[in-house]
């Protein structure tokens, strides 16, 4: 591992990784110099590319939500549909728990309680480079005295190959999709969803699904449940990205990057965020379904764990 004083490198075979220190941002990775996700530039850039979500992914609404009775308010940082989007951890400074190593990182950083979310977490996120590509992942800790809520999730802009999304093939099994309002993107209900099984074409996304196809498998080769969801990005060529995650993930955020034509990312990427929980999840209370909100108990921690894999010819996993 190489790094400098807010960065760090890792390598194995044909697989590079870097990471930022602040939020623990997977800034970039690449197999054999082919770029497999959108590099970031300042993690506080619009979109959160490559970002840690925690300790909420995705969306609440209003920034105001209910926990145990209290009323509670969290930053907006999304004004345009003011909202408090992805949580708290993008903004923090992490720091190296041990010695460099080429292929592996453990970075670590504290939320400290805030008026809005007054317990303190002990973020770790972890960073591997092997033959199947990046396996990562994040443990947060309650170290405070009550129970806090808590979710996470990743934000990598995967790339299939050159040119635009429109003729790259998605590979995912879901069953559900979270209808949203058109403006603000408040979460209504759930229904039926087919999954993706083809090109995605003129198909525009910025949508939460659940229904999880889960199979043999894991994100982490040590877990103790065999079970994993599988999406396949892939373009003409074969080229592409698998991302896999375990089942601490049952809800998965899909945008298309529809930003415009004028801009330069426009449909030039699929962001894909397994999350562990819905959009507003905070505010599970005023939904007619299960939004997986977790609680922490005082102590208690929780692990989540992901994985990307470069495809190439044939578009076998590498």
């Amino acid at each position: 591992m190489t790094h400098q004083p807010h960065s760090f490198r890792l390598t194995f075979g044909a697989y590079a990784a870097e990471i930022l220190a602040t939020g623990a941002t997977l800034s970039r990775l690449t197999y054999a110099g082919r770029d497999l996700i959108l590099p970031a530039g300042s993690p506080h850039a619009p979109g959160f590319p490559g970002a840690l979500l925690a300790p909420w992914p995705n969306r609440t609404v209003d920034g105001r939500y209910t926990f145990n009775g209290q009323l509670l308010e969290v930053p907006i940082n999304e004004a345009e549909r003011h909202h408090a989007l992805h949580g708290l951890a993008y903004a923090l400074e992490f720091a190296p728990t041990g010695p460099p190593q080429a292929a592996t990182l453990e970075l670590t950083a504290m939320l400290d309680p805030t008026p809005g979310y007054p317990w303190q977490l002990r973020f770790t996120a972890h960073f591997t480079l092997d033959e199947a590509g990046l396996r990562y992942g994040v443990t947060a800790e309650n170290l405070s005295q009550n129970a806090a809520p808590y979710g996470a999730s990743t934000h990598p802009y995967l790339i299939a190959g050159p040119g635009s999304i429109d003729d790259w093939e998605l590979e995912l099994a879901v069953s559900e999709r979270l209808e949203v309002t058109p403006d603000r993107l408040i979460p209504q209900h759930l229904t039926p969803a087919a999954g993706f099984t083809g090109r995605l074409g003129s198909t525009s996304l910025d949508h939460a699904f659940t229904g999880i196809g889960w199979h043999e498998g894991t994100a982490d080769d040590t877990a103790s449940e065999a079970a994993a969801a599988t999406a396949t990005l892939r373009a003409p060529g074969g080229t592409g990205v698998v991302m896999e995650w375990d089942r601490s993930c049952p809800w998965v955020q899909i945008f298309t990057c529809d930003l415009g034509a004028s801009d330069p990312a426009h449909r030039s990427a699929v962001a894909l965020e397994p999350m562990t929980c819905a959009p507003d999840a905070f505010n599970d209370g005023a939904y007619p379904f299960d939004t997986g909100l977790l609680t922490l108990d005082a102590g208690q921690s929780h692990t989540t764990l992901w994985r990307l894999t470069a495809l190439e010819g044939a578009g076998t996993a590498r």
